[in-house]
């Protein structure tokens, strides 16, 4: 026997071919060899994968930094409102009352008058307030 055949014994690949394959135990070894670098591969990438698309990831941080400026501009639009309100409801508090001013708004908003007033009336265009 000649030093070829006993090779093609133990050979994956094409027979009678001199060289044509590689032996099986070089496929186990290659496998083994390569499956801790595999799985480490495929471990990084979900993470990865997580650390940008995830729930807590890149673009959700982005997201949520949009959605953070826009709550905070409605937040200070809202104070701005309840600081209006709690300086028109402080003037009605009975030691701050101003009559005069409590007189005028509630005749702006019941639309009345003093029969004692004099009423000076505008065209539609051209009303001072």
């Amino acid at each position: 026997m000649r030093a070829g055949s006993r090779q093609r014994q133990n050979v994956i690949g094409a027979e009678g071919v001199p060289g044509g394959g590689v032996k099986m135990a070089e496929w186990k070894k290659r496998g083994r060899e390569a499956v801790a670098p595999l799985v480490f591969l495929a471990l990084t990438g979900y993470f990865v994968l997580n650390a940008v698309e995830g729930p807590h990831g890149l673009l959700a941080y982005a997201k949520d930094q949009t959605a953070l400026a826009a709550a905070t501009e409605q937040l200070k639009q809202v104070t701005a409102v309840r600081d209006r309100w709690e300086t028109e409801v402080a003037a009605l508090r009975t030691e701050d009352l101003d009559a005069d001013a409590l007189d005028e708004r509630a005749r702006a908003m019941l639309n009345l008058v003093n029969p004692a007033d004099i009423v000076v009336m505008y065209p539609q265009g051209q009303q001072l307030f």
